[in-house]
């Protein structure tokens, strides 16, 4: 099971009183219904555990290569390479909460929070993301996702985006990172809301994550937290793909 291989049980001294499954489980409700740690039903670990082992996780790297490894077993199941060629790129401004931490203001949306900024694969599968306050502007979010990103994503050639992507200094930085961004803009004449060519996969991935009551807001203090929130929502998600499946 890729969870057990990816999520294994704790090394040295401690000796430990639940299973790994429970822990999850209990992150996992955490995701859906929003709740703050301490409110976590009693039929769950302790909240302290949970929240010790989501850190730890997190923390060493293993939500991302559980992430990566569910990614690749999804793409598998459509028929599809493990590495995407082509991607979509997009961004959200959501409201924060009162918890503190990074926030700014975005003009063009009316939002005092943050910024989720989203990589997705034409499964709607999230290659990359950033969140950071949510005056940072579309185009820095490009670069802080695409930053290093060809190491992980060895075949990405096409990234689809907005018009908000456009420019000759982005794409020329871009080209230089082995991408080319295309810019997907609305027909001619185009008047009120229409689905647009490839930029729905990403608009659809949103949505996705707006199912996480975790992710209706951003309630998190730590950038790292909000970051880690939109990992195990798609991990979520594609645990149930793959489990109907099965």
């Amino acid at each position: 099971m890729l969870v057990r291989r990816h999520l294994p049980e704790l090394v040295g001294g401690r000796r430990r009183h639940w299973p790994t499954r429970l822990v999850v489980d209990a992150v996992f409700y955490v995701v859906r219904t929003g709740c703050q740690w301490r409110q976590l039903p009693r039929d769950f670990p302790p909240w302290q555990t949970v929240y010790y082992h989501h850190r730890r996780w997190d923390g060493r790297g293993l939500l991302h290569r559980l992430h990566e490894a569910l990614r690749r077993a999804v793409r598998a199941q459509c028929g599809r390479a493990p590495d995407a060629s082509a991607g979509v790129m997009d961004s959200q401004s959501v409201r924060t909460t009162q918890a503190g931490g990074v926030r700014g203001y975005d003009g063009g949306k009316g939002v005092q929070g943050r910024k989720r900024h989203l990589l997705v694969d034409t499964e709607g599968l999230v290659l990359a993301h950033e969140v950071t306050g949510a005056h940072v502007s579309d185009q820095a979010g490009a670069r802080r996702l695409l930053s290093g990103l060809r190491p992980l994503q060895p075949r990405l050639e096409l990234i689809w985006a907005d018009g908000a992507y456009a420019g000759q200094p982005l794409s020329s930085w871009a080209s230089e990172q082995g991408v080319q961004i295309e810019i997907v803009r609305p027909a001619e004449g185009q008047k009120g809301f229409a689905v647009q060519p490839r930029r729905w996969v990403v608009e659809r991935t949103f949505g996705w994550l707006g199912r996480s009551r975790r992710l209706a807001k951003d309630y998190e203090r730590r950038l790292q937290s909000a970051e880690a929130f939109i990992t195990l929502t798609m991990i979520h998600l594609m645990l149930r793909r793959l489990a109907r499946s099965a």
